[in-house]
């Protein structure tokens, strides 16, 4: 999903207060007394809209406000939460569900396979223009449906009853079940969408939830908001805080002073803070399974429909000096799916991909500056000029200044204007084309590679900027239908190979984020960095 935390270097705005307290740190909890927590997010929420929310910052609420079928663990499996009992035909291809009777929506609403048969029928309606209703491909009719050719109403899910779900899926799908703890395939209720119209998930009013926590105090823009035990939830017994109170934070050096003045509980460190802090009291590093990059505006751009100008453009950023500028523990990528997300035959996936296919993901001047030549020469200009979009966090300013001053170094000829704007307006101009090449961040959804590879196929809406390769979209097609997992790995492999070799996308870095969360709040759930709340309490 997109991601809207960067946590990059900002060592300039770091205070001397910060390096005096580097070695210790006020542990005491803000919430030691009472059964709240005080937390920060980077960004304003885009919706609450499930069918809608592409974002980390949605996604993160959503998991606590809201449930499906199943519920994600911090290990990459899931525990039963809406779903008491599963059957699978021996084809793989339907699924039986049998769904507790003990919950409800927090209108006093029983929560029955119906939502979900709603919920589900919705996002893939075209009139909803969800952008992730792709991953709906391999449930029967959904391609469909998506284009226009069958009515919602022809999914394969159906409700038996009040509490029995039935799944058809056109073939297996090995990522079902991830499929089922993930935001996009969780209920809703009918009533409230229908009752809110188009407010529906853009305020906490306009909204109804069945997970453990009902959020409060949210107009759509606010920059603090409070998730509060939900009294209807079926395991509230296992729900042990009463409120988690939100605010944005998009300075570093802000969020840790709020942190030492225990007005916060965690607070996200950047690359400087991240290395001084180490030694305190409940530092952790966190597996985010996220990629940065760069999308080339390839549907408005003439000049970035150049492969060779991308090419250059892309060997101009000297990677290994951005992690140096970035610091903590990001790393290089050279592949769009991130190491350490996937594992084939004792091997890390990203292994599999031909190390030719790689080379624009590294920094050469001499290359750089002969493909640019001949991108020129095959578009008649001796100039060209950019704009490089991101967000407007201190961290991200950092990173596009840098990759400003890599690519106007290395050619000459090209001129990069950077554009540092708040996540949502940025995504926002994402998604209508308004820019040239914009810093983009997708995190895992599930721990496979087709989380990224589906992205770059050619009507994907996460395909920001209009790439197409025709193999492309071929091999992403034929790992979904393949009978043996071998072939499946091969298709993948090979379609990321193309991608990279085209550079459809330029591939950044990789991240795993820096917190310090106080020692004494336990059974708290990290999911590449969306925290679930149901099981933390403050010992």
């Amino acid at each position: 999903m997109k991601k809207t935390k960067t946590f990059l270097a900002a060592g300039s705005i770091l205070t001397a207060a910060l390096a005096l307290t580097a070695c210790g740190g006020n542990s005491s909890s803000s919430s030691s007394n009472k059964k709240e927590l005080n937390w920060e997010e980077s960004a304003e929420i885009p919706t609450m809209d499930l069918s809608k929310a592409t974002d980390s910052a949605s996604f993160t609420q959503l998991i606590n406000t809201m449930e499906g079928l199943y519920r994600a663990k911090s290990d990459g499996s899931q525990e039963k939460a809406m779903a008491t009992g599963e059957k699978v035909s021996k084809d793989g291809k339907t699924y039986t569900f049998t769904l507790r009777k003990d919950n409800k929506w927090s209108n006093g609403d029983p929560v029955t396979a119906q939502d979900f048969v709603y919920s589900w029928r919705r996002t893939v309606d075209p009139k909803t223009a969800s952008q992730y209703a792709y991953l709906f491909e391999g449930i029967k009719n959904a391609t469909d449906i998506q284009n226009g050719k069958k009515k919602p109403e022809t999914l394969g899910i159906k409700a038996v009853g009040k509490y029995k779900l039935v799944v058809t899926l056109d073939r297996r799908i090995p990522y079902f079940n991830n499929l089922m703890a993930f935001g996009s395939f969780f209920p809703q209720n009918e009533k409230a969408v229908k009752k809110y119209g188009s407010k529906y998930g853009t305020a906490s009013k306009y909204m109804v939830y069945n997970g453990p926590y009902i959020m409060s105090g949210w107009s759509g823009s606010s920059l603090s908001w409070k998730l509060k035990k939900n009294p209807y939830y079926w395991d509230k017994k296992n729900v042990k805080l009463d409120a988690v109170n939100y605010s944005v934070q998009k300075t570093p050096s802000t969020a840790y002073n709020l942190y030492q003045s225990n007005k916060l509980d965690a607070v996200a460190l950047d690359a400087e803070q991240s290395k001084q802090l180490k030694s305190v009291k409940g530092y952790a590093l966190y597996p985010r399974g996220t990629t940065f990059y760069i999308q080339f505006n390839q549907a408005k751009n003439k000049y970035l429909q150049n492969a060779n100008i991308r090419k250059a453009l892309s060997m101009a950023i000297n990677r290994e000096s951005l992690t140096k500028v970035l610091g903590g523990s990001n790393t290089v990528a050279h592949t769009f799916t991130p190491a350490k997300l996937t594992t084939v035959n004792g091997k890390d996936y990203t292994s599999l991909i031909s190390k030719s296919d790689e080379a624009y993901t590294y920094y050469n001047k001499k290359e750089a500056q002969k493909y640019l030549k001949q991108g020129m020469k095959e578009l008649g200009v001796s100039k060209l000029s950019f704009k490089l979009l991101s967000d407007d966090t201190d961290g991200a300013k950092k990173s596009t200044e840098a990759m400003q001053s890599n690519i106007q170094e290395t050619l000459p000829q090209v001129s990069i204007t950077t554009q540092n704007l708040p996540f949502k307006t940025r995504l926002a101009r994402t998604n209508a084309l308004n820019f040239d090449m914009v810093v983009s961040a997708w995190g895992a959804d599930f721990n496979d590679p087709i989380s990224f590879l589906d992205l770059l196929t050619s009507t994907n809406a996460q395909n920001g900027g209009k790439w197409s390769n025709k193999e492309y979209d071929k091999l992403i097609a034929a790992s979904k239908t393949t009978g043996s997992d071998s072939e499946r790995w091969s298709d993948l492999s090979k379609a990321e190979g193309i991608l990279l070799k085209d550079v459809g996308i330029s591939p950044l870095y990789s991240s795993t984020s820096a917190w310090i969360v106080r020692p004494e709040i336990k059974g708290l759930v990290n999911l590449r960095d969306h925290w679930d709340f149901k099981y933390a309490h403050v010992n």
